[in-house]
């Protein structure tokens, strides 16, 4: 059983990992923890559910080994448009403003007011009632002796880690991933050297909007959909977030590990309604060990 809880962690954390790296990118070049980061969640799920129910389910043409089918890739990279530009209309409506104003209590209220906005928004065109990308069951495949995984789940997996290169290597050889390093560091100084602040937070949107989209598709893929399944990852994404560091993107992915693997584990000695207690547990205690979390430099 220790293999199985370990390999659903993993899948898990992977999920974790790119939700947090959004919530990371947004509190170190905007300077707010957001907390409508897990709306975007959500709406991504449901944008991609929109692409893979017009395209009549995943269970289509199928992918190599993988049973998700074309509709799913369509759906992703579809989610990850509609969910940045969700993500940039509510900061020019709400965040732009108060951003002017220098006061990080405000941005933090209103991602408070934006995230309920955004989660009734849900259920009023989408409704309450749980969906699902597909209605065939997927049948485990023994990868490892007592360790049995979906093709979904391999898929997701394979894909966070993919994503991850990506992300790196956009951050380390590209020049808007340089001008974004080089805003979180030190905005004034940043904009003294020429960099468009106003570009660099329209790509913070859209990198963290993204990856949450992206998340938020996993989570729905492996677990289902619901209106609220945005905000129960809320504590676990901050949790890995801060776990690894605040302001730290690797902090955010060895976070995020962390944390699902800790909460999946912890299913062989308490009950599976205490894993965000677990998350948030031990969060607390690596702060307690290093205040700056595992990887990260400073807090603020």
């Amino acid at each position: 059983m220790f293999g199985q809880y370990l390999a659903d962690g993993i899948i898990l954390g992977s999920t974790l990992a790119l939700g947090a790296i959004g919530l990371t990118l947004t509190y170190n070049i905007l300077n707010f923890a957001n907390f409508a980061h897990g709306s975007l969640l959500t709406w991504g799920a449901y944008f991609a559910w929109i692409i893979v129910v017009a395209f009549g389910g995943v269970q289509g043409a199928t992918f190599g080994p993988l049973s998700f089918g074309w509709p799913l890739v369509v759906a992703l990279l579809f989610t990850a448009v509609m969910t940045s530009i969700l993500a940039i209309i509510v900061d020019w409506l709400v965040f732009r403003i108060l951003r002017k104003t220098n006061i990080q209590v405000s941005l933090v209220i209103a991602s408070f007011g934006a995230s309920l906005l955004l989660r009734n928004l849900v259920v009023v065109i989408f409704g309450p009632e749980p969906q699902y990308y597909s209605e065939n069951i997927q049948i485990a495949r023994e990868i490892f002796p007592g360790v049995r995984v979906t093709p979904d789940q391999i898929f997701v997996v394979c894909l966070s880690i993919i994503l991850v290169i990506l992300l790196h290597l956009f951050m380390t050889r590209t020049k808007l991933g340089k001008a974004m390093r080089a805003t979180a560091d030190n905005t004034s100084l940043a904009q003294v050297t020429g960099i468009n602040i106003n570009n660099i937070v329209r790509w913070t949107w859209i990198v963290g909007a993204s990856l949450a989209a992206v998340a938020g598709v996993f989570f729905g893929l492996t677990v289902q959909i619901l209106p609220e399944m945005g905000f129960n990852l809320l504590l676990f994404l901050f949790a890995a977030a801060i776990l690894g560091g605040v302001g730290s993107i690797y902090g955010a992915i060895l976070g995020g590990m962390v944390i699902g693997i800790a909460a999946d584990l912890s299913v062989l000695f308490i009950s599976p309604a205490y894993k965000p207690a677990v998350a948030f547990t031990l969060m607390i205690l690596v702060l307690l060990i290093r205040p700056s979390g595992i990887l990260g430099e400073k807090t603020r």
